[in-house]
């Protein structure tokens, strides 16, 4: 074999998981979008343009999670059993949390991580009216600290 051959970046392909039992699993995830108070204060009040935003989101956030695959190229199809959004506002941001479970052979991770994303997208787009400085930029919008906070799995 050729120093060539040798160094090709492999091709990707799906985990086989066709050997794997199928237990219990879940795994929740989390992320902020820090806004202006006078944005989270319109929030609040159901004051903005385009309707209820944490209601939007919640939607947004479930279907998102239920097509994964669709988005993550390599993620297989897991038929998820439930998918719970929830909202945390604060006087200048508002936490989404994502938890999703399913009876499969592998883990709802990224379900959970595009779940919260979507919300916190989602949010952004209905309030970016709002955001916006005289030049069109949103200076104080910032989503951050997406992650995964807890993942389970029955054994």
């Amino acid at each position: 074999m050729s120093d060539e051959t040798e160094n090709l970046i492999k091709p990707v392909e799906m985990v086989d998981v066709s050997q794997k039992p199928v237990i219990a699993r879940r795994a929740e995830a989390m992320g902020v979008i820090r806004l202006q108070p006078q944005t989270v204060d319109a929030i609040r009040r159901g004051q903005v343009t385009k309707g209820n935003v944490l209601a939007a989101a919640e939607i947004a956030g479930i279907l998102s999670a239920k097509r994964t695959p669709e988005i993550i190229p390599l993620c297989h199809q897991i038929p998820l059993s439930q998918i719970v959004l929830s909202f945390e506002v604060a006087k200048d941001s508002i936490t989404a949390r994502c938890s999703v479970s399913a009876n499969y052979k592998t883990g709802v991770e990224m379900e959970a991580l595009v779940g919260v994303v979507t919300s916190l997208l989602t949010i952004w787009d209905m309030v970016k009216y709002l955001e916006k400085d005289a030049g069109g930029q949103y200076p104080h919008t910032r989503i951050q600290n997406i992650q995964v906070t807890k993942k389970w799995k029955d054994e």
